[in-house]
């Protein structure tokens, strides 16, 4: 059960780190008149990269070399991710008319869950890192 806190916060710790390099990104493509839903790919595709090497070599503490299977997990799950945070970031701004910084937030925040699910569960398989190492 320690194990998942502490990873749960460490995964806070990088995707505030992934929070930052995205709204960084987003607000400055936004001010150079960048249409908001393009200033949301390339922003979040920044936070992604940082989002990769820092779970999977500090969070989840992953020492095998990557796989392209893991790296395509990794890419599906950021994909499901950013659809939803997408999504949101419409809903909120444009139908629900929020100020776009407050939509932006809210929208990353509710793409945390499944992003700390997915990357535990499925791309980083951390369930299974112990048993694979001998440690049962």
């Amino acid at each position: 059960m320690f194990d998942k806190l502490r990873q749960l916060c460490k995964f806070g710790i990088v995707g505030i780190a992934n929070t930052l390099i995205d709204c960084i990104v987003f607000f400055i493509l936004t001010t150079f008149h960048i249409e908001y839903l393009v200033a949301q790919a390339c922003s979040y595709s920044a936070g992604m990269v940082n989002s990769y090497i820092l779970n999977r070599s500090w969070t989840f503490q992953v020492r095998k070399k990557a796989s392209f299977q893991e790296m395509i997990r990794f890419i599906v799950i950021n994909v499901i991710v950013y659809g939803i945070t997408s999504l949101l970031l419409f809903i909120f701004h444009q139908q629900m008319h929020m100020p776009l910084m407050i939509a932006k937030l809210g929208a990353t925040v509710a793409g945390i869950a499944v992003n700390f699910i997915g990357s535990r569960l499925w791309v980083f398989q951390v369930k299974h890192q112990k048993e694979r190492l001998g440690h049962n």
